[in-house]
């Protein structure tokens, strides 16, 4: 038995191995000393809090490497401030790190979104959606009228505002800026389609811009269905 072998691993999980061996002579044979730079400090400009969907890397998105992006990513990001994972995590970025950005992005697709638009019961998961049903019913005015699929891109839409909302209004943002502390919360959506990212034009840059941006966000929302 050769060393390390693992006779219960399956020829998938050693083909993982297997490419993570190349990635990693690849990456170095382009740029020497690159692992030993990345072992040696973390120091992202950059947060990003995404949907756990496999489709949507961030670091592939945005072309930044490993290092240069902190990342949160849950079922159809979400953050509330009963939950402590995302909120600590968002606390080591702005106060341990000192990102200037945080990113809320969803994506086009999300079935995550799906669910909680159907009202479908998965499980567990239902109580995690509920957060987004209660955006379904927030904008319902907004979403009523639509067909299905627009239906499903406004609320993946509709999210992303609310959860920018959320993020601006935990302590950790509001600590930040009284402390003059210069740091951005904006609000992005991915396309599966096309691969591209879409702003929002709900950039967060202090607690009296978070109604009249997140407002004006939702109205443009509306808007461009109507058009």
């Amino acid at each position: 038995m050769g060393k390390g072998h693992n006779p219960i691993m399956s020829k998938h999980l050693n083909d993982l191995f297997e490419h993570n061996r190349r990635w990693a002579e690849q990456v170095q044979a382009q740029q020497p000393g690159f692992f030993t730079r990345l072992s040696q400090q973390q120091t992202p400009r950059y947060m990003w809090i995404g949907c756990s969907d496999s489709r949507v890397p961030a670091n592939q998105i945005t072309g930044l490497e490993p290092g240069e992006v902190f990342v949160h990513r849950n079922v159809a990001n979400v953050v509330v401030h009963s939950d402590l994972n995302a909120l600590s995590t968002v606390q080591f970025a702005v106060e341990r790190l000192g990102v200037e950005h945080v990113m809320v992005v969803g994506h086009y697709g999300c079935s995550g979104v799906q669910a909680a638009l159907e009202g479908a019961r998965v499980g567990l998961a239902d109580n995690w959606l509920r957060h987004i049903q209660d955006v379904r019913d927030r904008h319902w005015d907004i979403l009523k009228n639509l067909e299905e699929r627009h239906r499903a891109e406004a609320l993946c839409e509709l999210n992303v505002i609310e959860q920018v909302v959320n993020v601006a209004q935990s302590t950790v943002l509001l600590d930040a800026w009284s402390r003059g502390q210069n740091i951005l919360v904006h609000g992005w959506i991915y396309g599966l389609r096309d691969g591209l990212l879409k702003d929002l034009m709900v950039t967060i840059e202090g607690p009296s811009s978070i109604l009249p941006l997140s407002k004006a966000a939702v109205a443009a929302v509306a808007e461009a269905l109507r058009d």
